[in-house]
């Protein structure tokens, strides 16, 4: 017989294929139990088993919490660019066109008007999936060209935070998006307008350091990280023992950082009541 390496052909045996499709099954973080990837997506994103919500992208999110068919994306047109040719591993425009590629998003945001439970309101939605959420130019223009939409057609406004924070390679240009979107609130305010802060995980950085934070209302999924810096970060740099789960939506309830721990299947109807009791 042919040998290879000290061994026939007849003593290697063929691998075992399995008859489950690969990707049909995932393990949940929560709890570690095995779970049925369509049951899983059917509950809305959430662990049957635990409850723990998974992280969706921004269409997910429009789909969960508009009324079918009733959203009206806007401010499509914006586009990044790289003014300080920003290089780390790669150029910005290379790492865009990446993410570009593999979210099929043109940056981390989606905008528009939608109606939820037949309240009409501005929703704008960041996505995980492009660059971890973060926020850039384009972010913090539609989020702030949203603000202004609904401030001048007096609708409440809702905003879905879900980001690592502010880009870093847009340097200065994407911290000045907190002031922008913050101002813009203010007048929003001034106005009387509505603005109910929805955060899931995680919700960090820049984005929590400004608009996100500035609800009427401010509703948290459960379980989600919500946060400034990092853990290590904070400890060194106030020099004590931080309390277990500080970051996590549940502790900011309690800190009366947050209004309301909602429940990802509860969320649409939450919201349509609140726009109730705004009167808007």
């Amino acid at each position: 017989m042919s040998r290879t390496a000290g061994r026939t052909w007849t003593d290697v045996k063929p691998a075992r294929r399995s008859a489950i499709p690969e990707g049909l099954w995932l393990r949940c973080p929560g709890c570690a139990q095995m779970i049925y990837r369509r049951q899983m997506e059917a509950n809305l994103h959430v662990c049957p088993e635990c409850g723990h919500h998974f992280r969706i992208g921004a269409e997910e999110r429009v789909r969960q919490l508009a009324d079918a068919g009733s959203f009206t994306a806007m401010f499509t047109n914006l586009r990044p660019n790289d003014p300080l040719e920003f290089v780390d591993l790669k150029t910005y425009p290379d790492r865009l066109k990446a993410e570009q590629a593999k979210s099929g998003r043109t940056d981390a945001v989606l905008a528009g008007e939608a109606f939820i439970k037949g309240r009409q309101a501005a929703l704008c939605c960041l996505d995980l999936t492009f660059m971890m959420g973060s926020m850039g130019s384009v972010v913090g223009e539609t989020i702030t060209r949203t603000i202004e939409h609904a401030t001048d057609r007096n609708l409440p406004l809702i905003v879905v935070s879900c980001s690592g924070g502010a880009r870093m390679q847009e340097s200065g240009l994407s911290l000045m998006q907190m002031a922008k979107t913050s101002a813009a609130l203010a007048r929003h305010d001034e106005r009387g307008g509505l603005f109910i802060s929805v955060l899931t995980d995680p919700t960090t950085g820049g984005v929590t350091a400004s608009f996100a934070m500035l609800g009427d209302v401010i509703l948290a999924e459960p379980e989600a990280l919500i946060g400034f810096a990092g853990p290590r970060v904070i400890q060194q740099t106030i020099r004590q023992e931080l309390p277990e789960g500080f970051q996590t939506s549940e502790f900011l309830l309690k800190a009366g950082l947050v209004d309301r721990v909602v429940a990802r299947d509860q969320l649409r109807a939450e919201l349509a009541r609140l726009i109730d009791f705004s009167g808007k």
